[in-house]
């Protein structure tokens, strides 16, 4: 009886371990299911997009939220915030020379990332082959990264106060006044020398 009972209770005890199926996978649930059928695993569809129309792509948010406006939406809000006909002139130069640079650069990505992807798809690549691929990835994403900040970095030379002020408003990064209403976070002297405030 004894016997019986220690083997009703070790096949209980076990089931789960030698039934795979009957184990719960439920927190195994990957936040990737879903993505194996993109063309390019580490991009999606909306990414691509971005990257080959010279888009954002997230790249100028450390100049962004930190009140230094982008050609792109100084262009989309001209006339909320006032620019001047040689001002829009100015910007849509400065506009066009980024775009041509990131639509070529974020083409460049996309055809890095696809050569990962293929070498993932044939074999797996050696730990050199794939630091050589990673780093030439790395070098084309900081350089488009680098073209979209580096405008930002132009467009306070040709707005004034007022508009670089009207811009953080509009796109809800600011209060009515940025120089009393420093953001949490946010480094009291560079955010005011950022809106003009200094």
């Amino acid at each position: 009886m004894k016997i019986v009972l220690r083997f009703t209770l070790l096949v209980v005890l076990t089931a789960p371990l030698a039934c795979p199926a009957m184990a719960d996978n439920s927190n195994h649930l990957s936040d990737y299911a879903g993505q194996q059928g993109r063309l390019i695993k580490s991009l999606s569809a909306d990414d691509i997009e971005q990257l080959q129309a010279g888009s954002g792509w997230g790249l100028a948010k450390a100049a962004e939220l930190n009140g230094v406006p982008g050609p792109r939406h100084l262009l989309e809000m001209k006339d909320q915030i006032g620019l001047s006909g040689s001002q829009v002139k100015s910007i849509e130069n400065l506009f066009n020379e980024m775009n041509t640079a990131a639509v070529k650069l974020g083409k460049e990505l996309i055809e890095k990332e696809r050569l990962l992807e293929r070498r993932f798809q044939s074999d797996i690549p050696s730990a050199e082959e794939l630091k050589s691929l990673l780093t030439d990835i790395g070098t084309t994403r900081s350089s488009l990264r680098f073209v979209h900040l580096s405008a930002h970095l132009k467009t306070p030379e040709i707005l004034n106060t007022h508009q670089i002020n009207k811009y953080n408003q509009l796109r809800g990064y600011a209060s009515d006044d940025p120089c009393t209403n420093v953001p949490e976070g946010h480094d009291a002297s560079m955010w005011r020398k950022h809106n003009g405030c200094e």
